[in-house]
């Protein structure tokens, strides 16, 4: 069951979400070749090979109705920063998760990645009617625990050696949630910290 039947855009004031496609990937593989990026994730998204594997995989999984990936697209200038996605969405549990979010490094830090998970968050709790999102990160990835916290979600524990990395380190994994009963006040917060009200 594709729980998404229909192509979804997401766009706020400076931030447009497209669902992903094979013409977008020459363009993420130029944005993605610093190695910091991938420095806490499962592939070695720099090589360009593994990138456009990693890519189709995710179109498959589109297909099949577990993943509904998007590039995200700098209104600004119509330049694509970066990648994220539904993942291991469940319609008859009325859960997914938010996931593979990564951007090239100029905009760390500079309030997209928040507009990028207003935009998903709204869509799943408002259109999708979930009951939870979940969104997760390396025990090791301070920044990215960090930034996931600052959109409101409460972390909910560690799974212990719960992935191996692209160079072979065994990595915990730090889970996050945000349930339907918060995401009013949740809401709330990201409309003050983006400006935008929906």
């Amino acid at each position: 069951m594709n729980w998404i039947s229909r192509p979804v855009i997401l766009e706020s004031k400076r931030v447009r979400l497209e669902p992903l496609a094979e013409k977008h990937f020459d363009e993420l593989i130029i944005v993605s070749t610093p190695a910091e990026i991938w420095t806490h994730l499962s592939i070695e998204g720099y090589k360009a090979d593994e990138l456009r594997m990693g890519l189709k995989s995710a179109l498959l999984k589109k297909i099949s109705g577990e993943e509904y990936p998007f590039v995200i697209i700098d209104k600004t200038d119509n330049a694509i920063i970066g990648c994220t996605r539904y993942m291991d969405m469940m319609p008859e549990h009325r859960k997914l998760e938010i996931g593979w979010t990564w951007y090239t490094p100029a905009y760390w830090g500079t309030g997209y990645n928040i507009e990028c998970k207003l935009l998903l968050l709204a869509y799943a709790f408002e259109e999708l009617n979930t009951v939870r999102v979940q969104l997760k990160t390396s025990g090791k990835n301070l920044r990215s625990q960090a930034a996931i916290q600052k959109i409101g979600a409460k972390y909910e524990g560690t799974l212990r050696n719960a992935r191996i990395s692209a160079s072979g380190e065994i990595r915990d994994t730090a889970m996050f949630s945000i349930i339907d009963s918060e995401w009013p006040e949740v809401k709330q917060m990201l409309q003050k910290m983006t400006g935008i009200i929906q």
